[in-house]
């Protein structure tokens, strides 16, 4: 499966930044998906990776495509290219993750995984409701990371900002993108006003203005006058 790469974020990011990844479809579910279509990128489930810097809550890299391994090393691969200095890295449990880092960073980054425990009570699960997460386990992957900081906190609430801000990534509705095109052309949408224009309520400043590279909260007039 190709992933769908349309990611033009930033040159900027502090310290500490988180990564993850969201789930959404397009055309239909994976089940639902016609014969004709099965396998092919853009039917089916559809996955926006995100790098967050924890200090100006900035969007640094960003990338839409499948959950699989090639797909995490384009997508650390890219964030490794915008970043300056060392960093601290999170991400949750999701093994391919350290093979990715590892290839992009070598030692030069710290970097840990808060592990989440779930219960193994499967009367408790139901649809749309996962099972009761009873604890998290900090790891140390590589480098000397601190684990206070080891947290998944930021970019899951980013998740719910992104499902909150775009409709198409509302559940249990109709409104889910049918072309995978239009997909990645909302998302970039996004990130550019949540970036530039969005003024964050823990910052009060947008996230941009936050990592000293704009000076001001742009308007939608100007992203606009970016298109070609």
């Amino acid at each position: 499966m190709q992933a769908y790469v349309v990611n033009r974020s930033l040159d900027a990011c502090n310290k500490f930044t988180s990564c993850d990844e969201i789930w959404s479809f397009c055309y239909s579910k994976d089940k639902k998906v016609p014969e004709e279509f099965e396998g092919e990128f853009g039917y089916g489930d559809i996955w926006t990776w995100t790098a967050l810097c924890a200090d100006t809550k900035l969007i640094a890299s960003w990338l839409v495509g499948d959950r699989s391994a090639t797909t995490a090393k384009l997508f650390i691969n890219d964030l490794a290219s915008r970043l300056s200095s060392r960093i601290q890295r999170t991400t949750d449990g999701y093994k391919i993750y350290i093979d990715a880092v590892e290839r992009a960073f070598g030692m030069d980054i710290d970097y840990a995984m808060p592990v989440k425990i779930y219960s193994d009570d499967a009367m408790k699960e139901k649809r749309y409701s996962p099972v009761v997460c009873t604890g998290a386990e900090k790891r140390i992957i590589q480098g000397k990371p601190d684990l206070k900081y080891t947290s998944t906190s930021y970019t899951e609430r980013q998740n719910l900002t992104m499902r909150m801000s775009m409709r198409r990534f509302t559940r249990l509705t109709n409104a889910f993108s049918k072309k995978v095109e239009n997909h990645c052309h909302a998302i970039a949408l996004y990130f550019m006003y949540y970036n530039f224009a969005r003024i964050h309520k823990t910052l009060r400043v947008t996230p941009a203005m936050e990592a000293s590279i704009s000076n001001h909260v742009w308007a939608i007039e100007e992203i606009l006058s970016l298109m070609p």
